[in-house]
């Protein structure tokens, strides 16, 4: 009876353990999600809080408009690689097996947590970006391939209408196609993942979406011929 009890006893120490980890680094994720790349750049190097300028967003778009491509780039990889090492966290758990169905799903809820710390960072008043550079991070990790095919779709959007935003939209509303109609994807959780990526893109770009419907969205003018930005004097 006695050694029933004990190892009940350590089943349930055991079970609570688990718990323990899989919410710290659910937590962890959130803190590398938060990890306010453009604001600190623009603050360290430049004297400057991105977010007072330009579209107001903390994100590389609006970097590279406020401080240049050198900044912008860097806000880039960061804020992606914020993604992919949130996902990697997955790893240090030793309760799942990889590549899994409950392996992937707790990648993705570790990837949602570090979305959820760029658009809200503890680090800097939670106002954050629209976190599309992190959730292409976290998709990266998920499912590359998919990846790829959505970038494409967002680098020939940008180079057609030079909106960022719009390539953004697209891309993301493309995410659920392509794992599932070419990808043929039939993990559930991976589905209902990619939909709320597109969910979530509509929601972050609401103000885009109005601006694009009134004709009023900036477009990437540093993606253009010099001699056809606004502004430009052959003299």
């Amino acid at each position: 009876m006695l050694k029933k009890k004990f190892t009940f006893a350590l089943r349930v120490n055991k079970n609570n353990m688990q718990i323990v980890i899989r919410i710290s680094l659910i937590f962890l994720a959130y803190l590398i999600g938060s990890i306010a790349t453009s604001v600190w750049i623009g603050k360290w190097f430049y004297g400057k809080d991105v977010r007072n300028y330009g579209s107001g967003n903390a994100g590389a778009t609006n970097t590279i408009r406020t401080f240049g491509w050198k900044a912008g780039v860097i806000v880039m990889i960061i804020d992606l690689f914020k993604g992919w090492l949130a996902v990697q966290l997955a790893f240090l758990s030793s309760f799942y097996i990889p590549k899994s169905d409950d392996f992937i799903t707790y990648q993705m809820i570790l990837g949602a947590a570090a979305i959820l710390g760029h658009i809200f960072p503890v680090y800097a008043q939670f106002r954050g970006g629209k976190g599309v550079a992190t959730l292409v991070g976290v998709v990266l990790a998920i499912s590359p391939v998919a990846t790829a095919v959505c970038a494409g779709i967002f680098f020939l959007t940008v180079f057609l209408t030079k909106y960022v935003s719009l390539s953004s939209i697209l891309a993301g509303f493309s995410f659920p196609f392509v794992i599932v109609l070419i990808f043929h994807t039939t993990t559930p959780s991976l589905v209902i993942f990619s939909l709320i990526v597109s969910i979530l893109l509509l929601f972050t770009h609401q103000k885009n979406i109005e601006r694009l419907l009134r004709n009023e969205e900036n477009k990437a003018t540093f993606l253009m011929p010099v001699h056809k930005r606004p502004g430009y004097n052959e003299e």
